[in-house]
């Protein structure tokens, strides 16, 4: 796709949104169970359902998907989509890219060792190598706008609600 072809396909959609913004509202959605024993929460996702469990610093096995390591994954999906959009929106021609993302936790925090140390995945980076001929100013805005539209991403800034009822 090409910046005319998604300016076609967005255009309209983005009037839209203009006119009647409560049509921009838009629902996403994830399910788990506890379907298999353990430790562990039995996410259903697009490729199919993913066992998470505890981490090994934290007890867990190895044998099951780290929660962390989900989340940043849902993170390069978005930020690759988004960095994709904006280099099409941009007329850049990205020839091949390779996203990274990082972090760590302090596992005293979600142990509950220390109430001082944050829980939660801290010093997120994420780092995209791009073969392309833009130029470094190019590069560096391509950056700006793919943190600012990556959804996931800005998701992170506010912690989600959490509530806990009887199944009835």
């Amino acid at each position: 796709m090409n910046a005319a072809e998604l300016r076609a396909v967005q255009g309209p959609l983005k009037e839209k949104y203009r006119n009647d913004p409560d049509s921009a509202a838009t629902p996403v959605r994830a399910s788990a169970t506890f379907a298999e024993d353990g430790l562990t929460a039995t996410v259903d996702g697009f490729a199919g359902t993913v066992r998470a469990g505890l981490h090994p610093a934290a007890g867990g096995s190895g044998d099951d998907a780290c929660s962390g390591d989900m989340l940043l994954e849902a993170l390069l999906g978005c930020a690759g989509v988004t960095l994709r959009t904006v280099a099409t929106a941009m007329g850049l021609q990205v020839r091949s890219a390779r996203l990274e993302a990082t972090g760590s936790f302090d596992v005293r925090g979600t142990l509950g060792v220390d109430r001082t140390v944050p829980v939660g995945v801290t010093g997120i980076e994420i780092t995209a190598e791009v073969d392309t001929d833009a130029d470094d100013e190019a590069l560096a805005k391509l950056a700006r706008s793919t943190e600012r539209y990556c959804v996931v991403a800005r998701s992170l800034a506010e912690p989600p609600t959490f509530t806990v009822r009887r199944a009835g």
